[in-house]
This record gives structure tokens, sequence and C-alpha cells, in this order.
């Protein structure tokens, strides 16, 4: 039986854990939300936004990745707007099917040529407070985690009021809502779903950021992360954001509770369990709406 202290520490580092998850999940259901389709690019453009920061880390410039994030999520806005209006947008014609074909062969090509370029080799980053430790009462909590989770939730609160409190927001919610009479009443529905697309890969150009003091990289390493933030999405209900934030803590939480329990290889298979617990007791998700 696991002592108090112990179950609290685990519930901490779980939810510094969900913090990043959240931030992943966010831009995945920003992006469904709008486009209404899964984007199945979005473990591979994660990948290239930690090698970004990798290399902005190395010398000459030697970047702290905390230094490097409005650089990193501004880049990957742009990247994102450019690419849904270069192809995406431009080659789906309008289908929804045509997207997610395009999205799963980006992913192909963006993986071999991270194969080809930067080797299987793993990377990291070694920064001065990598291992500095910080009590929350009595769990011991590695700084780079504790910050990573405060940044992710600031960048979440940000989102939220960006979406609820300008125009621009405004019209990306009208358009997920009804496309067409958006359309109707002037909003220019491709510009809206591109500055969209730009969003959910800029989240993942601020998680890269707040991933790399304590993780790797490799030509594969955004696949672990984009597999949970299906699930969170799924989790939370397609396309809420409120979902995603809390579906995103209670993985974290689940993730590290079952590693104390079983072991850190069969600790996830608490995930899939309180996944489909869930979607048997709330088909929709957490806060997803009936259709």
């Amino acid at each position: 039986m696991l002592s108090p202290e112990i179950l609290f520490a685990g519930l901490v580092n779980g939810l510094m854990a969900g913090g990043i998850y959240v931030l992943v999940a966010v831009g995945l259901t920003l992006i469904y939300g709008v486009l209404h389709i899964i984007n199945f690019a979005h473990g591979s453009l994660l990948m290239l936004a930690m090698y970004a920061v990798f290399f902005l880390w190395r010398k000459p410039l030697g970047l702290d990745p905390y230094v490097a994030l409005p650089i990193v999520t501004a880049g990957a806005f742009a990247f994102g707007y450019l690419l849904y209006r270069a192809l995406i947008g431009h080659f789906s014609h309008g289908k929804d099917e045509n997207i997610l074909l395009i999205t799963l062969g980006l992913s192909i090509i963006i993986d071999n040529a991270a194969l080809f370029f930067f080797t299987g080799d793993t990377q990291t980053i070694d920064v001065t407070y990598a291992g500095q430790m910080i009590w929350l009462g009595p769990a011991l909590v590695a700084l780079p985690k504790l910050v990573s989770f405060a940044a992710a939730l600031a960048i979440c609160i940000l989102l939220g009021l960006f979406m609820t409190r300008t125009d621009m927001g405004k019209a990306i919610r009208a358009v997920a809502k009804e496309r067409q009479g958006a359309r109707l009443v002037g909003i220019d529905v491709e510009g809206v779903m591109a500055i969209s697309y730009g969003i959910g890969i800029a989240c993942l150009g601020a998680a890269a950021c707040l991933l790399m003091p304590t993780f790797y990289v490799s030509p594969t390493s955004g696949h672990a992360f984009v597999l949970i933030a299906f699930t969170i999405v799924a989790l939370g209900g397609m396309g809420s954001f409120k979902g995603a934030l809390l579906g995103g803590l209670i993985i974290g939480v689940v993730e590290s509770i079952g590693g104390l329990w079983l072991g850190e290889q069969l600790g996830q298979i608490g995930i899939p369990l309180v996944f489909i617990l869930i979607l048997l007791l709330r088909p929709t998700g957490l806060f997803g709406a009936a259709r």
C-alpha cells in the first residue's frame, strides 16, 4: 500500500506532465474544432519544433529553450499558416477526406526527411537548471517541470481569452460552428482556417520549448505525445478546450499514479482503461456535445 506522501507526490508529478499534454492536445483540438479533421501530421510537426529548439540551443546561438519560446512559437505559427495556405487548403478542394490524406502524407514525408537529415540518434540539451528540484509540500518536483506546467496553463488561458475576447477568436468560433454561415456574413473562411491551423502548430512550438530541458528529440519522439493527445481530445470531447484541459490533467495523473502502482512500463495501462470507462459513461466525452 502506497503512503499518502507518495500518492501526493505522484499526483503532483502527474499534474506537471499533464500540463504539457494539455498544450499538445489544445493545438490538436483547435484544428479539429475548426477544420473538422484529425491532423495526422501533429506528432511530426512537434518533432520538427523540438529539433528547432535543439539547433537554437547549439552554438553559436546558444539560446536557452525558454528564451527561444517566442521565436519557436512564432516560427511554428508561420510554418503552419503557410503549410495550410500553400498545401493543405490548396490541394484539399474543400474536402475533409483530402485533408486527412494530405496530413498523413506530410507525416510520412517529415518523419523520413528528419531521419535522413538528422539521423536516428537521440539529441538532448544540457541546461544548468535541469537537475534542480523544488519541494511542494511532501513532493519533490523538478524545476523545469514546474516551469513547464505553469507556462502551459498560462498559454492555455491566453489562448482561451484570445478565442473569447478578440474579433479573430470570434471569427474562428463562427467558422467552427457554421462554415457556410460565416462565409455569408463576410468572414474570410479560408484565411480563418489557415490562422487556426497556424495557432494549432504554434501550440506545438511552445510545447517543444517546454519539453526540451527534460526530454530528448529524435525523428520519432513526437509520436508518443500525439498518441496521448488524440486520447485526450476524444476523452475531453472533440473540439472542446475545457475538455482538452481537464482530460490532459486526468491522463497525466493516471499515468503517474499507474506508474507508482504497476511500474513505469505497465503504468500506462491505466490510460486506455480510464478512457474506455469515461466513454462508456459519456460517449461524447467529458464536454462533448451530442450530435
